[in-house]
């Protein structure tokens, strides 16, 4: 289909594609700055909110392991699309929960829509994403990641703003709702139809069988490369559902200064993922993802052990720099082969939006019993593993390491 296409609808492809990624992220940060207010205006506990949060990973993995299925049969635009309308409702329903003071179980209720709606969106545009690729011959998912970074930052900025300008959680969760919803109304017509749907290779192979698909699962690079996005998505995700609070708890400051703090992890993920391609390019997968994955223990141990939030806010640097690099690398070498791809980027999206997503809950109920800073400790053993099983990224066949795009 891409081959068909002339190299100005690649460009508006590539375009759109970039302000899909940015979408969910934007959404995402909307929420998780706004959870201190929502935790105090429903009096929840630690352990409360992280099964409240819970309700996000429930949606999140039940739209995961559609996705494939409805990309197969429909195609990556329509799910895309379809999951940021549906993203779009569940945020309104957690907004609108406030305003009728439904509890506790209404926002879990409208995190569950919002998740489900992310998770389909999100494998849908990473096989979108390789497909741009294939069109346009460069190397872009990392920046298309980087994209994803700049709609967190800009939602942990705009959440910021909210915060003082005194906007109540309805009025600022229903502006963002209605941004998505129209960004994704507006975008739809540049994206071409069909990618991703079953159909023969390139090469002239029939599409892989059901059985072909879920075998994927059992080869030992897809696993090795699962668990290194495992443990990044890991991190990443404990800081997107967590980090405010770890801040404003352990640190003892205000709901400001710890969506501040959000902020500063995600510009430093956003600066490390737009600089993916050179450094890639450079150093090779290998050798990024190590350098990633030591970044990120330098910053969780700084944070567990910081004296001062000064002191944590380097820390948090460093974290977002680690963080950065793990999931676009890993799906990109999920890709290596062309036969297969939607369905070993699939899977390995689905090992890390599950480490994304059930890791922070688990991590609420650790952090009720020996405090949210001690509890990270279980995403830095994460982060170990993941460094110790880098190698399993370098690229199938003779291409040279350095060769991002071609690898």
């Amino acid at each position: 289909m891409e081959h068909s296409l002339s190299s100005r609808q690649i460009q508006l492809w590539r375009i759109a594609i970039y302000f899909i990624f940015a979408l969910p992220g934007f959404a995402l940060a909307t929420w998780v700055s706004r959870t201190p207010a929502i935790r105090d205006s429903l009096g929840a506990t630690t352990a409360e909110m992280g099964w409240i949060i819970f309700g996000l990973a429930v949606g999140s993995i039940v739209g995961l392991f559609s996705a494939s299925h409805l990309i197969a049969s429909r195609g990556g635009r329509f799910v895309m699309m379809a999951g940021l309308l549906i993203s779009s409702a569940g945020l309104g329903i957690v907004a609108l929960s406030g305003v009728w003071l439904a509890g506790g179980m209404a926002v879990f209720l409208g995190l569950a829509v919002f998740g489900f709606g992310n998770g389909i969106c999100d494998v849908a545009m990473n096989v979108e994403g390789t497909a741009v690729e294939r069109a346009a011959q460069k190397s872009l998912l990392t920046g298309f990641h980087a994209a994803f970074s700049v709609g967190n930052l800009m939602g942990a900025v705009a959440a910021w703003a909210a915060i003082g300008a005194g906007l109540s959680v309805f009025v600022h969760l229903s502006l963002a709702a209605v941004v998505v919803l129209l960004c994704a109304v507006y975008l739809y017509r540049f994206v071409p139809a069909g990618t991703g749907q079953e159909r023969a290779a390139d090469s002239g192979e029939p599409p892989m069988t059901a059985r072909e698909r879920m075998a994927v699962w059992k080869e030992p690079r897809t696993i090795l490369i699962g668990i290194v996005v495992l443990g990044m998505a890991f991190a990443e995700g404990s800081a997107n559902d967590w980090l405010p609070l770890v801040i404003v708890d352990g640190y003892h400051v205000s709901p400001a200064t710890g969506s501040f703090a959000f902020g500063l992890f995600v510009a430093a993920m956003t600066i490390g993922r737009a600089a993916g391609g050179m450094l890639l390019d450079r150093f090779g997968r290998v050798a990024v993802l190590r350098a990633s994955a030591l970044s990120a223990i330098a910053g969780l141990l700084i944070v567990i052990s910081g004296q001062s939030f000064t002191t944590a806010a380097i820390g948090v640097v460093l974290w977002g720099f680690g963080a950065a690099f793990g999931f676009p690398v890993g799906l990109s070498a999920a890709g290596d082969d062309p036969r297969g791809v939607a369905a070993r980027v699939g899977a390995v999206s689905t090992a890390g939006y599950l480490a994304f997503l059930v890791g922070p809950p688990i991590l609420g109920v650790i952090g009720e019993s020996v405090g949210l800073l001690r509890a990270l400790i279980i995403v830095l053993i994460g982060v170990v593993a993941a460094g110790l099983l880098c190698h399993a990224a370098r690229p199938i066949g003779a291409q040279a390491e350095n060769t991002n795009f071609k690898a």
